[in-house]
């Protein structure tokens, strides 16, 4: 048996724990199953009962008489049962009990050696902490999810995996109510063995999941759920995250500015970006999106995207665009705006003439007429026959039209927030990035510009003057600095030094043993980039407007590394402050070729053997009419106190 068969569509399961009190939470999944359908064979196990809710108990796995796929473990002692299920032959044990990682350094240990008895024992492990699987399809049950409670369950095309139990419920409820459905609903708990990558390996090649919906509270092996995507990708499956924690808390304590824009949540829009998953900043927008990626592949845009509006509710309509501007999306041509002549013919008519513009998917925003009347509005949406995509945004509660879209597979939001966030995040969708054939670089040196030297980027000449005579070969003028990190912020930093004596009298004021000289270099904008290996996604490279102005503009794009000097190109002609360089009015444009040789070599820095650097920043690096020059580095090694 696979363990996609164990884990999904079990033959028998065991219930570590069954209750014979129906009350009980320990109750539910036996009670749950029966009551869904469940067809295969089940098997309370309780060391004090012979009978559990009807059915014969037994005082331990290893004392069913047949064979089990999966076992449910709902008691404390989980050592004990997974060596009876080993003796089984139990291919999979969800783990619904705590006490492990989720219980700090003594709980993560135990969890350390729970996994290792597994392994040795041949049995995989959900969670612990999972509420385990829901296969909505097959009538399996196998959950201490309350949803379950409800008379039946939607189905449909649509799988979850979350790392919340209970945003099962949430999600399974929300879709029944507007007639949305799914297929398999996965709790990880605590990802000790089955991870989510795993499981999105698994949903990729099963025949009945369309879409794959993600409820992340962290990544815990981005590797591996990379690779995942890339598979779903191929097999022509769309995956969408929603991925709680974009708050910046924890990342004001980074050593650079790169180390404070690439935080946590920043780093992960560009791993999820490079991975080819669609991320939606809202659950609602989770829920309500499968519709509109299903069976449809990322588009190939090089611009933000453009929609064209049909609308029987100005207001509505405005509420939509208005909020998809703020995400860079443009109107292609005026709405059409039918509010006091709507009929089934002229909203018909008018979704066609819109799908002739220049735009790259559609919003049907529908008013009163969606709860009251839906042959005006609805129905014509409905029946669309056009190629472009086509989202519908229903202002008033219209559960009716709501589930006539659904059932015509047509996304269909209840909000003009989520319909904004699902279409902004559709249209921002690519393809899985190809990884470029970029020459590995040499292991770097200590000193930050002789990094970046044997980077290949240019830097400014440079030398290091030490107290109290602070000689050194640098032609006036020059700027002299503190040898730290942030050193402009803390006035380390004096530039235009004249003359030698006036080098003595202003080191003075900077009260330092050793100072670094450099040559007054002066260019047409200044740019930061960088490089962070994440302990999450991996290497990372930046490039955005630099200067002591950097975490405030908050102006730069991101991307996994490394990078081709093709795709640094395309990061720097979307940061907005480099378009005087790039060529604006009668400004002098600067030579942004040299800007993308230098972002792509610092990027190298991820193909270095064991990669020593943890952070590598330039800021800024001048960008010139001809070539580019570093002013400002900051290296930190990974070996480094």
């Amino acid at each position: 048996m696979t363990l996609a068969q164990a884990l999904f569509s079990p033959r028998a399961v065991a219930l570590v724990g069954a209750s014979g009190d129906a009350a009980k939470t320990t109750a539910r999944p036996q009670r749950y199953l029966k009551k869904h359908g469940y067809g295969g064979k089940v098997f309370p196990v309780n060391p004090t009962r012979d009978e559990v809710l009807g059915e014969k108990a037994y005082r331990r796995v290893s004392e069913v008489p047949e064979a089990v796929d999966h076992a449910y473990i709902l008691i404390e002692n989980v050592e004990e049962a997974l060596e009876d299920c080993g003796r089984r032959g139990v291919a999979v044990a969800s783990i619904f009990s705590g006490g492990f990682a989720d219980a700090g350094a003594q709980g993560m240990q135990r969890q350390g050696r729970l996994v290792e008895r597994a392994r040795a024992l041949g049995v995989r492990l959900l969670g612990p902490n999972s509420m385990a699987v829901i296969n909505v399809t097959e009538r399996i049950a196998l959950s201490v999810n309350a949803v379950l409670e409800m008379d039946a369950l939607p189905g449909g095309t649509t799988s979850i995996v979350s790392q919340s139990g209970t945003m099962l419920g949430t999600l399974l409820s929300r879709g029944a109510a507007r007639g949305l459905g799914f297929d398999k609903l996965v709790s990880v708990g605590n990802e000790a063995d089955i991870g989510v990558g795993e499981l999105v390996e698994l949903l990729a090649e099963d025949p009945r999941t369309r879409v794959i919906t993600l409820f992340l509270e962290t990544v815990r092996d981005a590797e591996r759920l990379a690779a995942a995507a890339r598979k779903a990708h191929a097999a022509g499956k769309a995956i969408v995250a929603y991925k709680l924690g974009r708050s910046a808390l924890g990342e004001a304590a980074a050593r650079s500015h790169t180390g404070a824009l690439a935080g946590t949540d920043a780093a992960l829009d560009a791993f999820f970006r490079d991975c080819g998953i669609v991320r939606v900043d809202m659950l609602e927008t989770l829920l309500e999106i499968a519709p509109l990626v299903a069976s449809r592949m990322p588009l190939t845009l090089k611009r933000a995207g453009r929609v064209s509006v049909v609308t029987t509710t100005g207001g509505g309509a405005a509420s939509v665009v208005d909020r998809l501007g703020m995400r860079g999306v443009e109107l292609a041509a005026p709405t059409l705006d039918l509010t006091m002549a709507a009929s089934g013919q002229d909203y018909g008519s008018a979704l066609a003439k819109a799908a002739q513009s220049d735009c790259d998917a559609l919003v049907a925003c529908v008013g009163s007429s969606a709860q009251f009347h839906p042959e005006l509005a609805v129905k014509p949406i409905v029946q669309f026959a056009g190629t472009k995509p086509l989202v519908a945004c229903f202002m008033p509660q219209a559960d009716r039209s709501l589930a006539l879209a659904a059932g015509a597979g047509i996304a269909a939001f209840r909000t003009p927030e989520a319909c904004a966030d699902a279409l902004a995040a559709f249209l921002s969708w690519r393809a899985p990035r190809v990884a470029p054939s970029v020459p590995p670089a040499d292991r770097p040196g200590k000193e930050p510009f002789s990094v970046l030297s044997g980077l290949g980027i240019p830097v400014a000449q440079w030398a290091i003057a030490d107290a109290p005579a602070f000689r050194h070969a640098i032609a006036y003028p020059v700027a002299i600095k503190r040898l730290e990190a942030h050193k402009t912020e803390k006035g380390g930093v004096i530039l235009g030094v004249a003359d030698h004596a006036e080098f003595v009298k202003k080191a003075e004021s900077l009260a330092a043993e050793r100072l670094l000289v450099q040559k007054m270099e002066s260019g047409l904008a200044e740019a930061i980039v960088g490089y962070r290996d994440d302990p999450v996604v991996g290497p990372l490279i930046l490039v955005g407007v630099g200067g002591v102005m950097t975490e405030i503009y908050r102006d730069y794009v991101l991307r996994l590394a490394p990078v081709s000097e093709e795709e640094a190109g395309d990061m720097i002609e979307q940061v907005k402050g480099f378009a005087a360089i790039r060529g604006y009015r009668n400004l002098a444009r600067g030579d942004v070729r040299a800007l993308a040789r230098a972002v792509a070599a610092l990027s190298r820095l991820a193909l270095v053997e064991g990669r020593p650097v943890r952070e590598a920043e330039i800021n800024p690096l001048l960008v010139k009419a001809d070539g580019v020059v570093a002013v400002d580095a900051l290296v930190v090694r990974k070996d480094a106190a």
